[in-house]
C-alpha cells in the first residue's frame, strides 16, 4: 500500500500538481458528512482546468479512480474514494461572472454558494436552490448531487437552475453543455460519448418514459428521462450525476430575482404525522417554503442550548415553518393570515420580525447536526436520511416509518422538506455492536422497500451515494439499472470516475467509520456527555461542516482558526477527523499529523455551542497533549505560560525586577524566546500591588458574595476587581475572598497538564465548597476562568459533589446583578460601547445575561463575533502570531476601527491584551464599565 501511494504521488507531482498525501490529510478527507470511511491514496487541490485534466491523466496511467469533492458536505458518501479526490474548494472558488440582465452567473466548482449569493446580491437577485449547508456547501457539490433545499416549492432543485456546464470525461475529452438562442439543448465536445449515450437510450426507452420523472423530488439513479430523443438534455442529465460521469470544471448557472417580503407562518400539530398530511393543502397556499420539524428535535436544542434558543413556538408536537414572499407586505400577510384561518393546525403563529424568522430558519439549518443525537441520546447517524414520496403520501409514509424504526428498537427526530414531500433523519443505529453493520443493512433494505411502495425515491436531495446505491432495485426495474450501467459505461468505460456509487455499487454495510469496538484509551477527561468515551465523543462529528463557514453573522465564534487559513486541518471536521483515526488505533496521540491538526486550535470553545453536534475541541487538544507529554519534556511554553499563575505569584513579590526583566533590550528578547513567545508580543506588566494583598473585607450586614479573584486579574489587571468590589457593595453584595490560595487550573488545562489542574481545582473547590454549601454565590471575574469552574471541572472531578455543587454556585457579574431584585442598570445613554464577549463566555457561561445588562443601561452596543485572536497562551507563543492576529482582524479590529470613540468591552483578559498590544487602545471589563457610571464612580479610561 506504501509504495502504490508513493508512486501514485510521484507521477501527480511530475505532473506539476499539488499534492498532499500526509496521513493527516488522507484521514480529513476519508469521509464526507457521512457514515463512510474510505481514506483516499492522495488529495490533489487543482488551480485550473489543466490540473484537472493532468490528473485525469494519471488516474489513467494508474488506473487509479478519481473523485470530486467540494465542501464534503456530502450526507450518502459521496464524495469520498479510494484513489485520489480532488478538493476543488482550495482554489477554484471564484464566481466568473455575473450577468444581470440574463440573470446568470459563470462559477467554478468549488465556489461556495454563500459566495455566489454575496456577488450576485448587489444586483438584487440570486441563486435559487438553498439547501441547509449554503455558507460552506459548493455549487459543483451541489450540482453533483441536485441539490434543493427549503424553498424549491418557489425555485426548484439544481438540476432547474444550471444553464450550462463545461466538463472532463475520464478520458480527458472537453465536454460543454448548455442551450442555444432558441432554448434547445445542445453540447459540443465529446462526440463518441454522446454517441454511445444515444445508443443506450435507444434500448430502454420504454423504461426511461415510464419510471422516471413520476414527482418532483424523485433524486435517485441518473436522470435517464432527460435524455430521451425528444429532449436530449445532456446539463439536466448530469445534474445528480455524482461525479461519476465526468468532472465538472465550470457551470453557468440561473439567477432568480429574490421578493424582498418574507412572511412565516409556524404551525403547531399533534404529531409529525398530522404535519406531513397537511402538507399537501399548505403549499396550496403557494409559499416559497414548507418545512417540517418534530418536537424530538426541538428537545435535543432545548437540551443543549437551554430553553432561550428556541423562539416561542405554536402548542403541539410538530411544526410547519411555512413562508410566504412577495412585493407587497400587506399582500404577503393576507396570504399567511389565509393559511392559518384554513384551521389545517392546532395553533399557529405568524411571524414577520427578520430577526425571529432567522432563528427559526437556524433551527432548521442546524436540523442534521442536531439530529446528531438521538431522542434516546445515543449517537444517530445518516444512512436513510434522504427518502421523499409523492407530497400527497408522506402522512401515511411518516407513520409507517415510525412504526419500522420502533420495531428495530431505534429513535428518531424527523424533519425535512414536508411540502415536496421528503424526509430527513438521523438514527441510532446500534453501530457499536458485534450485529451493528448487518442490522443497519437490514433495516436499510426494510426502509428501501418501503418507500418503493409508497412509489418514492430513496433519495429526494442527497443523492445516493454509498448509502442508497446497492437499494436502487427496490425502486428501478432490472431494466433501469442496466440503463444505468449503459449509461456509466458511455462515460466512463474504465470505471475511474466515483467507483462503487450509482453503478457497481459497494455494500451499504461496507467502510462504515463507527462501527464496531474501538481500542479502551485511558483517558485524563471524563467526556460525562458521551459515557466516558472519546470515541463516541470525537464521531460527534458528522461531517455537516459548519466550522468552514463564517458564523459570525448569527452571533457565532466556530472556527476561527479555519477562517484564517482555510486549511480543512485547522477546521474542526479536519481536527475531529484526523483524532477518529487515534481512537480507531491507526494513529498515535504523538503522530506529527495529530499535532499539525491541533497546533492552530484556539481552544476558544466555540464549537462545544456553535457546533451542532456538540463537538468540544478545545477539551480534545488538552487530551491529546496530556497523553502526548504526561511525564515526557514538554515545549518550553507549557513550563511557562502553562504555569503562569505560578510565576505570576513569585513576580508579585518583586514586581518591578520582573517587569524591567521584560523590558530591558538585552533582557526581553532571550525571556520572550526561553518563555516561547513571540518576539513581536508586548507581554503586560505585573501589577505594582497584586489585589489579594490589598483586598481589605468588611463587617457588613450586606448579602455575603465570594470573589473568585483568578490570577490574571490578581497579577495583571487589579483595578478591574477594585471595580468588582465596588459595583458588588453598591449591589448589596459584601465580597469576600476564599480562603486560601486558590486557581481554577485553566493555564494548565490548554497546555495538557491535566494532572496537576485536577489537583489544583482540587484545592480550590474545597476552599470554596463551604460558602457553596451555605448558598452563597462565587461570582468570577475572568470569563475563561468563571467557564472552567461552571464547565471543564466536570471533565475533571467527575462525580465530586463538591465540585458539582461549586460549578452550580458559580454565577458571571451580570447573571448575579439580574439576579438582585433591587438592583438597577445606570443610565448610560449617549455611550457607545463595541462589546467583545469572550469566547468561553459565549459558549460555555452564555451572553445573554449581559445583552439584556447592556440594553437595560440605554447604550448603543455593537456585540461581535468571533475570537479576538489571542486565546489564551496560544496567540502569544512562537509559531501562531500570524493566525493570532488574522483572526483578530475577522471582527474586532475592523469594528474598533470603526467606532475610535466607543468604549472597548472585554472582560477577558487575553482580549484586553489584544486591543492593546494590536492597537494601543484602552478596553474595560464590565465592572468597569458599571463602576465608572455610579455617582462618584472611577473613570473607565
Amino acid at each position: 500500500m506504501v509504495e502504490v501511494v508513493a508512486d501514485v504521488v510521484r507521477a501527480l507531482e511530475r505532473a506539476g500538481l499539488e499534492v498532499r498525501a500526509d496521513a493527516g490529510t488522507r484521514s480529513m478527507y476519508s469521509s464526507d458528512a457521512s457514515l463512510y470511511r474510505i481514506p483516499p491514496l492522495a488529495v490533489v487541490r487543482p488551480r485550473g482546468v489543466d490540473d484537472v485534466a493532468a490528473t485525469l491523466a494519471v488516474a489513467r496511467e494508474t488506473g487509479v479512480p478519481v473523485t470530486s469533492r467540494g465542501a464534503g458536505t456530502s450526507v450518502a458518501g459521496n464524495a469520498v474514494g479510494r484513489g485520489v479526490v480532488l478538493d476543488f474548494s482550495r482554489h477554484l472558488g471564484r464566481v466568473l461572472s455575473v450577468d444581470p440582465e440574463t440573470r446568470t452567473a459563470v462559477v467554478e466548482p468549488g465556489t461556495v454558494h454563500a459566495v455566489l449569493q454575496k456577488a450576485a446580491a448587489p444586483h438584487g437577485i440570486r441563486f435559487g436552490p438553498d439547501p441547509s449547508t449554503h455558507p460552506r456547501c459548493t455549487i459543483g457539490g451541489m450540482i453533483g448531487n441536485n441539490a434543493c433545499g427549503s424553498r424549491s416549492l418557489a425555485y426548484g432543485r439544481t438540476s432547474d437552475n444550471v444553464a450550462g456546464l463545461e466538463l472532463l470525461t475520464a478520458a480527458g475529452q472537453f465536454l460543454s453543455t448548455g442551450y442555444d438562442e432558441s432554448g434547445m439543448p445542445c453540447a459540443r465536445g465529446a462526440d463518441d460519448v454522446i454517441a454511445g449515450v444515444r445508443a443506450v437510450m435507444s434500448r430502454h426507452l420504454s423504461t426511461a418514459r415510464t419510471e422516471f420523472d413520476r414527482f418532483g423530488r424523485q433524486v435517485s439513479g441518473y436522470a435517464a428521462h432527460h435524455l430521451l430523443p425528444e429532449r436530449f438534455d445532456l446539463t439536466q442529465a448530469l445534474v445528480g450525476s455524482e461525479g461519476t460521469l465526468g468532472v465538472i470544471t465550470q457551470a453557468t448557472v440561473k439567477l432568480v430575482v429574490d421578493a424582498p417580503v418574507r412572511v412565516v407562518v409556524v404551525l403547531g400539530f399533534r404529531d409529525i404525522v398530522s404535519a406531513g398530511q397537511a402538507a399537501p393543502a399548505v403549499v396550496a397556499h403557494g409559499p416559497t417554503s414548507c418545512e417540517g420539524l418534530d418536537s424530538r428535535l426541538i428537545d435535543v436544542l432545548r437540551a443543549r442550548r437551554g430553553p432561550d434558543a428556541i423562539p416561542p413556538l405554536p402548542r403541539g408536537q410538530a411544526w410547519l415553518f411555512v413562508e410566504f414572499a412577495g412585493e407587497d407586505l400587506g399582500e404577503v400577510t393576507a396570504r399567511a393570515r389565509a393559511l392559518v384561518g384554513e384551521g389545517l393546525a392546532d395553533d399557529a403563529v405568524v411571524v414577520q420580525d427578520p430577526r425571529v424568522q432567522a432563528r427559526l430558519w437556524r433551527i432548521r439549518e442546524d436540523g442534521a447536526g442536531l439530529a446528531g443525537r438521538a431522542p434516546s441520546g445515543k449517537p444517530a447517524w445518516p444512512g436513510w436520511e434522504d427518502a421523499a414520496v409523492p407530497p400527497a403520501r408522506l402522512g401515511e409514509y411518516l407513520a409507517a416509518f415510525d412504526e419500522l424504526v420502533s420495531s428495530y428498537g431505534m429513535t428518531s427526530a424527523p424533519f425535512g422538506h414536508f411540502g415536496d414531500g421528503c424526509m430527513h433523519v438521523r438514527l441510532d443505529l446500534p453501530l457499536d455492536q458485534p450485529h451493528g453493520t448487518a442490522t443497519m443493512r437490514e433495516f436499510l433494505t426494510e426502509s428501501a422497500r418501503l418507500v418503493g411502495g409508497f412509489g418514492g425515491s430513496l433519495s429526494g436531495e442527497h443523492g445516493d451515494g454509498r448509502a442508497r446505491s446497492e437499494l436502487l432495485p427496490h425502486m428501478y426495474s432490472a431494466d433501469a439499472i442496466a440503463l444505468f450501467g449503459g449509461i456509466k459505461h458511455a462515460f466512463d468505460p474504465g470505471n475511474l470516475l466515483n467507483p462503487g456509487v450509482l453503478v457497481d455499487p459497494d455494500p451499504v454495510d461496507a467502510d462504515v467509520r463507527p462501527a464496531g469496538h474501538f481500542p479502551v484509551l485511558s483517558l485524563a477527561m471524563a467526556y460525562p456527555h458521551d459515557d466516558g468515551n472519546l470515541a463516541q465523543a470525537v464521531h460527534r462529528c458528522t461531517g455537516v461542516g459548519k466550522c468552514r463557514a463564517d458564523n459570525s453573522a448569527a452571533g457565532g465564534v466556530m472556527c476561527p482558526s479555519y477562517l484564517a487559513t482555510r486549511e480543512e486541518k485547522d477546521s474542526t471536521r479536519g481536527r475531529a477527523r484526523v483524532l477518529q483515526e487515534v481512537v480507531r488505533g491507526e494513529l498515535p496521540w504523538s503522530h506529527p499529523s495529530v499535532h499539525d491538526a491541533m497546533d492552530l486550535c484556539l481552544s476558544c470553545k466555540g464549537c462545544a455551542s456553535d457546533c451542532p453536534t456538540g463537538i468540544d475541541m478545545a477539551t480534545y487538544k488538552s487530551e491529546v497533549l496530556h497523553q502526548t507529554y504526561r511525564r515526557r519534556l514538554r515545549p518550553r511554553s507549557h513550563y511557562t505560560l502553562g504555569k503562569l499563575p505560578m510565576w505570576s505569584r513569585l513576580a508579585g513579590r518583586v514586581p518591578g525586577v520582573a517587569n524591567r526583566a521584560l523590558t530591558l533590550p538585552l533582557l526581553k528578547p532571550v525571556a520572550l524566546w526561553m518563555a516561547g513567545v513571540d518576539r513581536r508580543r508586548t507581554i503586560p506588566a505585573f501589577a505594582a500591588r497584586p489585589f489579594r494583598r490589598t483586598f481589605a473585607p468588611r463587617r457588613s450586614e450586606l448579602k455575603p458574595v465570594v470573589l473568585f479573584a483568578d490570577s490574571f486579574t490578581d497579577s495583571f489587571s487589579p483595578e478591574v476587581a477594585e471595580s468588582m468590589v465596588r459595583v458588588l457593595r453598591d449591589a448589596g453584595y459584601e465580597p469576600r475572598l476564599p480562603s486560601g490560595s486558590v486557581c481554577c487550573g485553566l493555564t494548565w488545562i490548554t497546555t495538557g497538564q491535566l494532572d496537576s489542574a485536577r489537583s489544583i481545582l482540587r484545592k480550590t473547590v474545597a476552599a470554596l465548597a463551604p460558602d457553596a454549601r451555605a448558598g452563597i454565590p462565587v461570582v468570577g471575574i475572568e470569563p475563561s476562568c468563571t467557564a472552567v469552574l461552571r464547565s471543564d471541572i466536570h471533565e475533571l472531578l467527575p462525580g465530586d459533589e463538591d465540585a458539582a455543587l461549586v460549578a452550580s454556585s458559580v454565577r458571571t457579574l451580570s447573571e448575579l446583578l439580574a439576579e438582585t431584585p433591587d438592583w438597577t442598570a445606570p443610565d448610560l445613554t449617549g455611550t457607545t460601547v463595541v462589546a467583545q464577549p469572550h469566547c468561553h463566555h459565549h459558549a460555555v457561561l452564555g451572553w445573554k445575561a449581559d445583552a439584556d445588562l447592556l440594553a437595560a443601561t440605554g447604550a448603543t452596543v455593537q456585540t461581535l463575533s468571533g475570537c479576538c485572536g489571542l486565546a489564551g497562551n496560544f496567540g502569544v507563543e512562537i509559531g501562531h502570531y500570524e493566525v493570532s492576529v488574522a483572526v483578530a482582524g475577522q471582527n474586532l479590529l475592523p469594528a474598533i476601527d470603526a467606532a475610535p470613540d466607543a468604549v472597548v468591552l472585554a472582560d477577558g483578559f487575553s482580549c484586553r491584551t489584544q486591543v492593546a498590544d494590536l492597537r494601543e487602545r484602552p478596553s474595560v471589563h464590565l465592572a468597569q464599565l458599571l463602576d465608572a457610571a455610579r455617582p462618584g464612580g472611577s473613570s473607565t479610561g
